[in-house]
């Protein structure tokens, strides 16, 4: 005859302390100005800013939107409908001289300054590539590291006027030592084909750097981290109208009249959103500020327990979404191998005698 064991009445507890525990990271987002037309002061600054926010144990510190060479905020550049002027086209010529090439000197100082103060980095900055610029993103890790760039995909508005269009070559999602970071700019993140690709990439860390200080776009962040089951790091320059130049020299529209030096042209409202969509920091419209918040990282996969926008709750067979990765180039030149005084210059272009 068989013989069954009986299980005991009373097992063993079972020691919780066993299984591997949360980890957590603190997280800053810079809440400040650009000092506007001077980027080698903006640098400064912002590296004022980083040790500010290592002070407080930050190892993720996120930047607005354009802090490195200035969001033109009421500027028209001399446009109308079939109208440029000599004047905005002298403006355009000044505001693409505060921009920065990628790579190049800034970058490197923006990545000494990460590795100094042991910090992963995200900063918005003004890019130049010729006579365009983009409104784009760099990525640094603690080590000082330049991990890469994403270019706002489509620019808001009237910044169609100043900024090129990104393409799918910049849709990063970088792995850390804190876990993956990745980012879009502004309204780019009202975008769900783009913020499911962020999504697919795995994206923890989600860093959207903005230009609207408005109350709706909280909503727009905290909806952002619920649907992902991310962090939501989301940061605005505070700025008033002294923090650009004075008339006759910048002409600031979209007030009735000209704004007072302490008038409120950006007004903030920088925040940190748990997965579970709760406010962890912020909003904040009082002034400049760092502000940080201790994310507990298993908050994601408590989340997703419940939706996984790219997992469990997706559904391939009637939804699905390909994203084109391929950098897109004006130009492409092939070389005439069989021409020994062929080469190519650094950007591509042929070099012959």
């Amino acid at each position: 005859m068989e013989e069954i064991a009986l299980v005991p009445a009373s097992l063993p507890e079972v020691d919780m302390a066993a299984f591997p525990a949360s980890n957590w990271v603190r997280a800053s987002v810079v809440q400040a100005s650009t000092i506007y037309g001077d980027t080698p002061a903006t640098i400064a600054k912002a590296e004022k800013l980083i040790a500010a926010a290592a002070t407080l144990g930050s190892q993720l510190v996120v930047f607005p939107e354009a802090f490195v060479g200035g969001y033109p905020r009421g500027s028209t550049f001399g446009t109308a409908v079939g109208y440029r002027s000599s004047q905005g086209r002298e403006e355009f010529r000044r505001y693409h001289s505060c921009a920065i090439d990628v790579p190049g000197p800034e970058v490197d100082l923006l990545a000494a300054a990460a590795a100094k103060f042991r910090v992963n980095l995200v900063m918005g900055v003004i890019e130049r590539s010729g006579g365009t610029l983009y409104c784009s993103i760099l990525f640094f890790d603690s080590q000082g590291v330049f991990l890469g760039k994403h270019r706002k995909c489509v620019p808001t508005a009237a910044e169609r006027l100043i900024f090129g269009y990104g393409d799918g070559s910049t849709l990063p999602v970088y792995k850390t030592e804190l876990g993956r970071v990745g980012g879009l700019v502004c309204w780019e993140n009202r975008m769900p084909l783009l913020r499911t690709a962020l999504y697919a990439k795995g994206v923890e860390f989600y860093c959207a750097p903005t230009a609207d200080s408005r109350e709706a776009w909280q909503a727009t962040i905290r909806h952002i981290a619920v649907e992902g089951g991310c962090f939501v790091l989301s940061c605005n320059q505070f700025c008033r109208r002294r923090d650009y130049p004075p008339s006759p020299d910048y002409t600031f529209a979209g007030f009735a009249e000209e704004a007072s030096p302490d008038e409120v042209v950006c007004a903030g409202g920088s925040a940190i959103i748990s997965p579970s969509g709760d406010i962890l920091a912020g909003p904040h419209y009082e002034g400049e500020a760092v502000l940080s918040a201790d994310l507990d990282v298993g908050e994601i996969i408590r989340t997703k327990f419940e939706f996984d926008v790219v997992g469990h709750y997706s559904r391939p067979e009637v939804l699905s979404l390909t994203i084109n990765e391929k950098q897109y180039v004006p130009v492409t030149f092939v070389p005439d191998e069989k021409r020994a005084d062929y080469k190519l210059g650094e950007a591509g272009s042929p070099m012959l005698p």
